[in-house]
């Protein structure tokens, strides 16, 4: 199967996954300007499971999340490559919903994993997962990184301000 799927084929590659008795973790995200924080929440994830897959938000999906007028920076088919280079990710799906848990529903990870700005008890999709009998989990490093706060010492940097 390639590296970058369609939702559509997301329960096929769930049984292929359990025809050779592998694990499966979910990891989501916009990943809009990459950065160090992304890597290691996925390099965790990654060490959850045998397989990663990562669903990225589509452009519009990601405009509905209310992340500001100019969000995201970086196109869906950009961003989706960039996650598709990546060794630790080992599928990569678009997904255009609000929320993740349509994706949820056509994989069935065994593992669904979120970022550190959550606990196992604030993630939002763990009754979807629990409810066959998967897991949630939480990888990366503390919070210190985000899209939000680049783009603002970028903004500094364009102005001139000092404090960047």
């Amino acid at each position: 199967m390639p590296k970058r799927v369609l939702e559509s084929e997301l329960p096929a590659l769930r049984a292929q996954a359990t025809a050779r008795g592998q694990t499966v973790a979910l990891a989501n995200g916009v990943f809009d300007l990459f950065h160090v924080g992304h890597l290691r929440y996925l390099r965790g994830a990654k060490a959850l499971a045998d397989l990663l897959v990562v669903a990225v938000n589509t452009d519009a999906s990601t405009r509905a999340l209310g992340k500001g007028p100019n969000r995201p920076v970086v196109p869906e088919a950009e961003r989706a490559e960039i996650l598709e280079a990546l060794e630790c990710v080992d599928h990569v799906v678009l997904f255009s919903s609000r929320d993740v848990v349509p994706v949820i529903r056509a994989l069935r990870p065994d593992v669904q994993v979120k970022g550190t700005d959550y606990t196992p008890d604030t993630i939002p999709e763990a009754a979807e997962v629990r409810a066959y009998g998967g897991r949630v989990a939480v990888a990366g490093d503390p919070k210190d990184h985000s899209t939000t706060e680049l783009l603002a010492r970028l903004d500094a940097a364009r102005a001139g301000d000092p404090k960047r």
